[in-house]
This record gives structure tokens, sequence and C-alpha cells, in this order.
């Protein structure tokens, strides 16, 4: 591969320099004049005297207190129960405490410390089964490994009827296209 040159210089084309920008493009280019009113060294205001002079509306005041609750019955922080006695659900609130039950083939989890068969310990893995184990080595891509390339299974593959018939467009489509 060959180097290309950084250069500041860049070549424009005969016909970019006897273009001409339209009033939209010239418009544009020109900088924007400041809003109506600004100034340009305003000082600060005192924050102090900000915060003195200020007052809240009434919407405001209104806003600031906590929503009012809308419960017939108030709670009593003291005794709960005396609360829950006084609410009345009903029976569809009823229907919906009721738990789950759990499956009949449920089969909790064993403790940690939970005994294993003598099956279990002494079992050993066959030799196709430690092939299956174990993953497929890769190389890395610095080492040659081409995720482009396509196997020799897949070029020698050919679709079924099935999936030919399916790869055919409807044929409510075949009289619309046209060539």
């Amino acid at each position: 591969m060959s180097k290309v040159k950084e250069s500041s210089e860049w070549k424009v084309s005969a016909a970019a320099l006897k273009a001409h920008p339209s009033e939209r493009v010239c418009s544009l280019a020109r900088p924007r004049q400041p809003a109506v009113g600004w100034q340009p060294d305003r000082p600060l205001l005192p924050t102090f005297g900000v915060r003195t002079k200020a007052k809240a509306s009434p919407r405001i005041c209104q806003l600031a207190h906590p929503k009012k609750t809308r419960m017939a019955v108030t709670p009593s922080f003291n005794s709960a129960n005396n609360y829950l006695t006084q609410a009345k659900l009903s029976s569809r609130i009823h229907l919906l405490a009721i738990p789950k039950k759990e499956h009949p083939h449920y089969r909790p989890d064993r403790p940690v410390s939970s005994d294993l068969p003598k099956s279990v310990l002494e079992a050993v893995a066959s030799e196709r089964l430690q092939e299956l184990a174990t993953p497929k080595p890769r190389k890395p891509l610095f080492e040659g490994f081409d995720p482009y390339k396509v196997s020799s299974a897949a070029l020698a593959a050919t679709a079924s009827p099935r999936i030919q018939e399916l790869s055919l467009p409807p044929a409510r489509w075949c009289g619309t296209i046209s060539a």
C-alpha cells in the first residue's frame, strides 16, 4: 500500500471556482445578530436581594402543601389491626390473596450439604461426551482465521424440492412482475 502524503492544499475544480452562491446561501453565511435588548456586560443581580423580595403566588403555596388523601377511614398507626378490621374487601380480592398451590411434580432445591448417590460419584464421562464438551478450537484473526470462508459441505449442499417451492414468489405476484 502506498501512503498518501497529507497536505494542507486542496485542489479546487474549475467549476467550483466559477460557481456563484445563491441569495439563500449568502444569508445563511452571514453571522447572526444578537437579540434585541441584549447587553454585553450586564451586571449580575444580587442574590440576597432577590431572595428577600420574592413572594410566592397563592397557587405556588397551594402546590407546596402535601396531597390530601381521599380515604373515608384514616388509619391509626398505633393499631394497624383496628384499621384492617374496618376495611371491607371484595370476594375477588380474597380470591386473589390465596397463594397458588405448588405443582405436584415440583421438587424444591436440595440443600447444599445433601448426599449424592454412589452412582453419580462413580460416573465416568465417555470419550464422545468429553469430545462434545470441549469447544471447537478457533484461531484468532491474526493467526489465519477467516470468518468468510465457506465450508465444503455448504458448497455441495442442494435445496430440497420443498425449500425451492417456498423460495418462489406467491402465484398472485407472478402476473404482476414485469421484466
